[in-house]
């Protein structure tokens, strides 16, 4: 058990379902946990794939989530007892997890540290499951990559007792794992090798392929160390050793345990040969021969021989190397040979006496049948009728009842269903995914392929395009040009420099601005103009709001500024006053930069009242109720008989109006 210190997730709730409870074990790609499964009650494994943060930039690479995803859909489809089940994937705090199987018991590797090595009949029991489990992957299409003992989990056993290995029940787990995480690294690591050196096959190493034959390679070494104890090959460096699997043939297990049986040293030098294709074909063909080796190995003599054979040899951790009979009636019906296999297999069944009577009888009807003219007619008959039969079912369920796959890529999702009704076939639809040339709702894919053959009126899946993925262009605004190319790059956009301009308020060498600007939509690939700052102007702008136009003007020239034509606006403020400024006051400028003032014009008009034939006191009282100052000449007690300026003119607000009273 992994020791628990200062683990954030612990209690903590992902996706809404599953508290996790405690920590089971951390290793180089991921960290598994207890959980309770709260929507259905249960205890499950959650393991949180932690490798992709291990590498700077590998979380952001939305091809490996989308890889992981397609993994945990391929593995949740294999459903099989040595399989660990896959019930549930998604992403928490940015890294992948999946939910699966909590399976109690051990690992093979915690198995082998405590019992260094297993008997025959153990390692053969353990190695049958493994077989089962990979050959049902084989069958899918699916490759594990990573067979070694601490991706296989020994059960406790159904009768009881740690050390009855035999009864164990073993699992598989972390399916298409290492090919996820390999498949992300292909861009940032070169080629990475995903798989522990120590089980490698040398196909791997030489050239990175792997197919079904690649873990058989890895179940052979597996093998090897459960019988001795050791894997073949050890090294200073990791490399050293993968090469070794390449340079090397792995060694017979007799040689380090004398004693193991010949059959046992042919099946590891089976399963390891360097050449993939002098091995096994797929985990299946291994597991019919592994299972009539341990039958034969339960053969009494067999035992005898090799409990005298290992008497003077290394003690193992268990007293005995006696093998446990295996008939195949006692295997779980996942693991049973065909009828007629096994030990059976390659001699004839003899014919009980009872059948001897019906031969008798065949053989008469033979003699009848064929002795008469009119009989061999009726058999000739019989045979050209069963012949015209074989053959027009031969061409029905061999061509007749196929056709070819219509041509359905690049159409549009309407056309494709017209299409498939034509023809009379069912469309399934796969999940959409993103793509460059193919619009939104365009067919992307098709599964069988256009021409390829198809049963009448069978289905096709297709899948669609979402279009170019788009999504809103990141905020780097204020960020230096590093951490802001790191942003956009992680994106998957392209970064070009723009050009640079001054600022008050950002240091010299920040992000400013960018083309398009922050929130507008994108897409990888496309092109991001990012502005930078020069830092604070040279010149700063004075305030010029209140002083005369004259005034203002001068000392724009003298800072070696620019004045655009004024702009004139209604204003209370006296005639020329200047009211507004852009920049304003305080900022930085270059030398040359323009500057815009907006100027009072001065207040509006007013018209002046009539006050001709007016009482004197009263012309005045009119006139400066209005705002007019007025001054009085001659005789303040005697009438209005002339003013100025005159009735109904226009003048500014407060202009003195003098009468003249006789």
């Amino acid at each position: 058990m992994d020791t628990q210190v200062a683990d954030t997730l612990l209690g903590s709730l992902i996706d809404g379902r599953y508290r996790i409870r405690g920590r089971v074990a951390r290793g180089g790609m991921a960290t598994v946990y207890t959980a309770t499964d709260e929507r259905l009650e249960r205890t499950v494994a959650v393991k949180l794939i932690h490798s992709t943060q291990s590498q700077p930039g590998r979380a952001g690479l939305a091809g490996f989530v989308d890889r992981f995803t397609d993994e945990a859909k391929t593995i949740a489809r294999l459903t099989h007892p040595n399989v660990v089940a896959v019930y549930d994937q998604g992403t928490h705090a940015g890294m992948p997890y999946l939910v699966m199987e909590y399976v109690r018991g051990r690992t093979l590797r915690e198995v082998l540290t405590e019992r260094r090595r297993l008997n025959p009949d153990e390692a053969l029991a353990i190695t049958e499951q493994m077989l089962a489990a990979l050959a049902a992957a084989h069958r899918a299409g699916l490759v594990h990559r990573d067979v070694k003992p601490e991706n296989v989990l020994v059960a406790e056993a159904p009768s009881g007792g740690p050390a009855n290995l035999v009864d164990s029940v073993v699992k598989v787990t972390d399916f298409g794992l290492a090919r996820a995480v390999e498949a992300s690294t292909d861009h940032d690591s070169g080629n990475q090798l995903m798989a522990t050196v120590a089980y490698v096959a040398p196909e791997l190493v030489s050239n990175g392929r792997a197919d079904a034959r690649t873990d058989v390679y890895s179940t052979g070494i597996v093998l090897f160390e459960m019988l001795t104890g050791r894997v073949p090959y050890d090294g200073d460096r990791p490399i050293d050793i993968a090469w070794q699997h390449v340079d090397r043939d792995v060694p017979a297990p007799s040689t380090l345990v004398p004693g193991l049986p010949k059959v046992l040293d042919d099946l590891v030098a089976r399963a390891t040969r360097r050449d993939p294709a002098g091995r096994p074909a797929d985990a299946g063909t291994l597991l019919a021969e592994v299972q009539v080796a341990r039958e034969g190995l339960g053969n009494p003599n067999t035992q005898t021989a090799m409990l005298s054979a290992v008497a003077d040899g290394p003690a193992l951790a268990q007293p005995t190397m006696v093998v446990a009979t295996v008939r195949p009636a006692e295997r779980p019906t996942w693991a049973r040979l065909p009828e007629g296999g096994g030990a059976t297999r390659g001699r004839r069944r003899a014919v009980p006496d009872g059948d001897e009577s019906l031969g008798s009888r065949l053989a008469g009807l033979r003699t009848r049948l064929l002795g008469e003219s009119s009989g061999r007619l009726a058999v000739a008959a019989v045979v050209v009728v069963l012949g015209l039969v074989a053959a027009l079912g031969g061409w029905w369920f061999g061509v007749g009842r196929y056709t070819d796959a219509p041509q359905l890529v690049s159409m549009t999702k309407a056309q494709a269903e017209a299409q498939a009704a034509q023809g009379g076939f069912t469309l399934r639809y796969a999940d959409p995914r993103h793509d460059e040339q193919i619009p939104r709702d365009g067919v992307l894919t098709q599964q069988p392929a256009a021409t390829d053959r198809i049963l009448k009126g069978g289905t096709i899946t297709l899948t669609l395009s979402l279009g170019p993925a788009k999504f809103p262009m990141p905020d780097v605004v204020g960020k230096e040009f590093d951490l802001a190319e790191a942003d956009l790059v992680s994106a998957q956009l392209e970064v070009v420099k723009g050009t640079a301009r001054y600022d008050d308020g950002l240091p010299e060498g920040v992000v400013v601005a960018t083309k398009p600007e922050a929130g507008k939509e994108v897409k990888p690939g496309d092109e991001i103009t990012v502005i930078l700052s020069k830092g604070r102007a040279p010149v700063t702008v004075p305030n010029l709001v209140g002083k005369n136009l004259n005034e203002a003007r001068n000392q724009i020239a003298q800072l070696g500024l620019v004045l655009v034509e004024p702009t004139y606006k209604q204003s209370d403020k006296p005639r020329d006053e200047v009211i507004g400024q852009s920049p304003a006051d305080g900022s930085g400028v270059e030398k040359g930069a323009q500057i815009r003032l907006e100027v009072s014009e001065g207040p509006p008009l007013v018209t002046v009242p009539r006050v001709i034939d007016l009482p004197c006191q009263q012309a005045k009282q009119v006139l400066e109720s209005q705002g007019f100052p007025v001054a009085v000449q001659f005789n303040p007690e005697a009438v209005a008989r002339f003013q100025n300026p005159n009735e109904n003119a226009q003048v500014p607000p407060g202009t003195q109006v003098t009468i003249g009273c006789f």
